[in-house]
């Protein structure tokens, strides 16, 4: 098994890699933060505090880590983070997965992208001030993010106020058509192993939040020029756009994964873990189910209770069976409680035989340390032992006789996400 460290683990780059490789028995995740972000939540081995990139100390601190934690590969998961260590690969005591420092410097830079394959694919029309502009145009930091600090621009007026206020904006022709992510894999011997497309139908924060696999086959000659051009190893993506008469337009490129390609590590490509693959010198290969899939991502939450319980008491109608069928949720919680070694009892007034019930919906009766039958008139408190417990149960009567009786924490169906354990 490697150990692989993702720096910064909690943007969405990082999060995907996460789930990307979260059930692989290859490799051992380790996030690592300059701040404390939502890597905390998923990764359980977590390190925060590392320096900034731009800190003097940046490759001395990482290698410490490198080396106390014994990691194998580095993941960079974000694109300045991906320049930064693809220019110091000779330093940094482990393999870094990203592309040559030569195409991540291009990559970074739109600008140098642009003046590299102009002569050869569609590129936007890039303005010199004081040229002449066909209004509207398209402001972009030439080493932005997404669509973080972009503006579409009516006026002279505008340009100068927003050149004044970040003189690295790039003047572009506006492109009115879709948007599409074409996600890519190289070998280590420079071989274009895939390139397939998905529309960017919904945009938020800079981020695709819904996208759907779009089959156009000017993709695949489009990534066989820049594959050609570049240096690629592993994976990689870039983005194009239609203009009116629907010739599609490179707007970047980025040697790394990206936070949706999702869409397609479902279908059966997992993009992180090949480019792990293809670093230690093993042959893969591309295995597509061909599914015609749709994405949509929001925020979710993710949840840390501080208090530590050592008995699970869980009660069975309406909570591990609800409207006669089984609460797939609560038993997620019950078996990861059992992993971790919590004693669980099943803390029920089921009026028909309890082994029956369990039985008809395939529940074994070894997933309960104990089951305890609660009287008519029984209080359920009188059946919990010990103060280390918790007590799920619907019933909001039943929970407040616990914890007023207890003072243990009682919940409810609602707050079952919050005892559920992310991290991997």
């Amino acid at each position: 098994m490697k150990n692989v460290l993702i720096f910064p683990c909690g943007s969405e780059i990082g999060l995907e890699i996460n789930r990307a490789l979260a059930h692989s028995i290859h490799f051992n995740l380790y996030g690592g933060s300059s701040v404390d972000d939502h890597g905390k939540f998923v990764f359980k081995n977590y390190i925060g505090g590392i320096p900034y990139i731009e800190e003097p100390n940046f490759i001395d601190e990482l290698n410490k880590i490198i080396l106390e934690n014994l990691i194998d590969f580095v993941i960079p998961a974000d694109d300045s983070v991906v320049l930064k260590m693809a220019e110091h690969q000779s330093k940094i005591k482990a393999t870094v997965i990203t592309s040559s420092a030569e195409t991540c410097q291009v990559c970074r830079s739109k600008r140098k992208t642009y003046e590299l394959f102009k002569p050869l694919i569609p590129t936007p029309r890039v303005y010199e001030l004081p040229e002449k502009m066909n209004f509207p145009i398209f402001m972009k930091p030439d080493k932005g993010k997404g669509s973080k600090g972009t503006y579409k621009i009516t006026t002279k007026d505008e340009v100068d106020f927003y050149f004044k206020k970040d003189p690295t904006l790039l003047a572009l022709e506006y492109l009115p058509g879709k948007e599409y992510t074409v996600d890519c894999f190289t070998n280590r011997n420079g071989t274009l192993l895939f390139a397939e497309g998905r529309e960017r139908k919904r945009i938020y924060n800079g981020i695709s939040v819904n996208s759907k696999l779009t089959v156009n086959s000017k993709f695949q000659e489009l990534a066989e020029i820049i594959n050609q051009t570049l240096s690629f190893q592993g994976v990689w993506f870039f983005q194009v756009k239609e203009r009116t008469n629907g010739e599609l337009v490179l707007m970047e490129i980025a040697p790394r994964i990206a936070g949706t390609m999702g869409l397609f590590r479902v279908s059966g490509i997992n993009f992180i873990q090949l480019s792990l693959f293809d670093r230690m010198g093993i042959k893969v290969e591309i295995l597509d189910n061909k599914l015609d899939i749709e994405i949509d991502r929001a925020l979710f939450a993710r949840f840390w209770i501080k208090e530590q319980f050592s008995d699970v008491y869980i009660d069975l109608d309406d909570t591990i069976i609800v409207n006669n069928e089984v609460n797939t949720e609560v038993i997620k919680f019950l078996y990861q409680a059992r992993n971790m070694g919590k004693r669980i009892v099943l803390l029920s007034r089921h009026k028909s035989e309890i082994s029956k019930t369990l039985a008809k919906f395939a529940i074994s009766e070894m997933l309960f340390n104990e089951i305890k039958l609660v009287g008519k008139d029984q209080k359920k408190s009188s059946l919990i032992d010990g103060k280390s417990a918790i007590l799920i149960d619907d019933s909001f009567a039943e929970r407040k006789e616990v914890f007023d009786e207890l003072h243990i924490p009682v919940f409810g169906l609602d707050a079952i996400e919050s005892l559920l354990v992310w991290k991997v």
